[in-house]
């Protein structure tokens, strides 16, 4: 039975990685895919990984029926055995719908790939609706870390290593920018709580005792 598949974690675990293995292993035995993307970090129309592999997708636009395009797609001929939708956390919850109706109504597996929560530990609109309709929900076992080494569980939006806790849903960066980028890192949950991001951390470290010490 086809199924409409969510696998979900932080930025930095793989997820990327295994959409485009996926597509590999599907494409070596003579299937065809159809790849939807969203704000990837490689540009328009690409899905890549931090690895360094890339491959084209279709840019999913705000107002696009994906059910609509897969169903126009295979009426001129085209195949599509399967679809692949990455940054699904950017899509509408009626593009998701839409893609639980690829599933349904035209029995192709859909799987999707995306970060559940944003910086501010708040569900996506996308993430929560595939939570809501997934066949199934695969958390990736390839486990990010956060900088005190304990398992990475929030997204936290940095400016200038600082934790940004205020501004829109969705801006677009990628984790190890510069400075003065906007930027992400993934943390545990205690230190996304504290906004004890890897810098500060280290200032923090750096910073002399609050009461000084006398030595004995």
């Amino acid at each position: 039975m086809p199924e409409l598949v969510f696998f979900s974690g932080t930025m930095d675990c793989g997820k990327s990685t295994l959409a485009l293995q996926i597509e590999h292993n599907r494409s070596a035995r003579g299937l065809v895919g159809m790849i939807f993307t969203r704000n990837d970090r490689a540009g328009e129309g690409k899905l890549s990984s931090r690895l360094g592999l890339v491959t084209d997708a279709v840019e999913v636009a705000d107002d696009q029926d994906l059910y609509a395009y897969l169903v126009d797609h295979l009426s001129q001929g085209r195949r599509a055995d399967y679809v692949i939708a990455d940054e699904a956390q950017f899509l509408a919850p009626g593009q998701i719908d839409q893609l639980a109706r690829v599933v349904d109504d035209l029995g192709l597996d859909v799987y999707a790939f995306g970060i559940t929560t944003d910086f501010r530990s708040k569900l996506f609109p996308g993430s929560q609706r595939l939570v809501e309709l997934a066949d199934r929900i695969e958390v990736l076992q390839v486990e990010a870390l956060c900088w005190c080494g304990a398992r990475a569980t929030h997204n936290a939006r940095t400016r200038g290593g600082e934790m940004v806790v205020e501004g829109a849903q969705v801006v677009v960066g990628d984790v190890n920018q510069a400075a003065d980028e906007v930027g992400y890192e993934v943390l545990c949950r205690r230190h996304h709580r504290r906004r004890m991001t890897a810098a500060s951390a280290r200032a923090a470290a750096l910073s002399p005792d609050v009461l000084p010490v006398s030595p004995v």
